[in-house]
């Protein structure tokens, strides 16, 4: 199993750790809610160094990422980021990725701990192009400061000026001493904040002035829990629940990311089915009786029949109420729907509901 920088940090918290994603990560420190509740109000530090970096160089780069990525890359500027997935040959999702554009030649790709090599070799079979591939996950820590304090907790460690960064671009400056650290104000928990890259080296150093410097603010280190409450009650999928390699980016509610003014990897295919419209949709669930939709339970109709299954679910700390997301078949997909999630043997109520569910 693999460690990050700061795995000792963590232990030495008495963070629980548990095995993700083929890394040791700690789960929670001080408990779930209370966690949920630090970034909500205040602002958390999460040690999210597992997720995988390349970086991507030449000529033809851009071209690359065109290929296989289904967003319009040819949008982005220097300092943007751009949410996006690399579909794969068969209609589903090979990953979910963020592309940052650095210069009109270098584009840094952010993507999931699980899938980096898998991500790897997708990507460079379709290097025809000579494209300068480096994998550098192994070397890059990233921590995500999330949470409505974050701009100011940080504002001290740097000369860039967080609270005008504007949501989903970056910039690279010195941070906490430390010259060349990539700051992005992009997140996956809804609360606002940043996310910041540099080199393992620095890690101890960058933790422990990020924590010196939010002390006035509440700052507390964050688990991987607290991460999937969070994400989830904004209805922000996560890869191997939501999507895989047998869901479309379009039943997954993703065609805001899939744009048939260019060509990439399935395109046509994904363009037929548009047109043809998709038999089962991602939805979210509001329970309206007593229980929890957990990940794989089958969703019924009232007469029983199986009309889809869950693939996130949790007690939402901040609403205090049961949520998830599913696929149905899509005459059931309209908000407000009754449906049931099958527990134990028993149907029980629930609706589909619009994300995010937290507002």
């Amino acid at each position: 199993m693999k460690n990050t920088a700061l795995t000792d940090t963590h232990i030495n918290l008495g963070a629980k750790m548990v095995p993700f994603a083929g890394y040791n990560m700690p789960v929670q420190y001080a408990g779930i809610n209370a966690e949920h509740e630090t970034v909500r109000k205040a602002v958390g530090v999460f040690d999210v160094s597992h997720m995988g970096e390349f970086i991507l160089k030449g000529d033809h780069a851009l071209d690359l990422i065109q290929k296989v990525t289904s967003n319009d890359a040819s949008k982005l500027y220097d300092g943007k980021v751009q949410y996006s997935c690399l579909p794969n040959e068969d209609g589903g999702i090979v990953d979910d990725l963020l592309v940052y554009r650095v210069d009109a030649k270098t584009y840094m790709l952010v993507v999931n701990a699980s899938n980096i090599e898998k991500d790897w070799d997708w990507i460079s079979k379709y290097n025809t192009f000579g494209v300068d591939m480096k994998n550098i996950s192994d070397r890059t820590s990233l921590l995500a400061i999330q949470g409505p304090k974050a701009a100011e907790a940080l504002q001290s460690l740097t000369d860039l000026d967080l609270a005008s960064m504007e949501y989903y671009t970056f910039s690279k400056g010195k941070f906490a001493g430390v010259d060349n650290v990539l700051v992005s104000a992009t997140g996956y928990t809804g609360a606002g904040g940043f996310e910041v890259y540099f080199d393992n080296e620095y890690a101890e150093e960058i933790w422990k002035a990020i924590f010196k410097a939010g002390e006035p603010f509440g700052i507390k280190p964050i688990g991987l829990g607290a991460r999937d409450t969070l994400r989830l009650e904004m209805g922000f999928c996560l890869y191997g629940n939501d999507i895989d390699d047998t869901t479309s980016p379009l039943e997954a509610g993703l065609g805001w990311v899939t744009k048939f003014n260019k060509e990439f990897t399935n395109s046509a295919a994904l363009q037929a089915q548009k047109q043809a419209g998709v038999s089962r949709r991602l939805v979210g669930i509001e329970m309206i009786d007593r229980g929890i939709p957990r990940h794989d339970y089958e969703i019924t109709d009232a007469d029983g029949n199986t009309i889809g299954k869950v693939t996130s679910g949790t007690q939402s700390p901040s609403l205090q109420k049961p949520i998830g997301m599913g696929y149905v078949n899509t005459e059931f997909a309209k908000e407000g729907t009754e449906i049931y999630i099958k527990i134990r043997d028993n149907q029980i109520k629930a609706k589909v509901a619009k994300p995010p569910f937290y507002k």
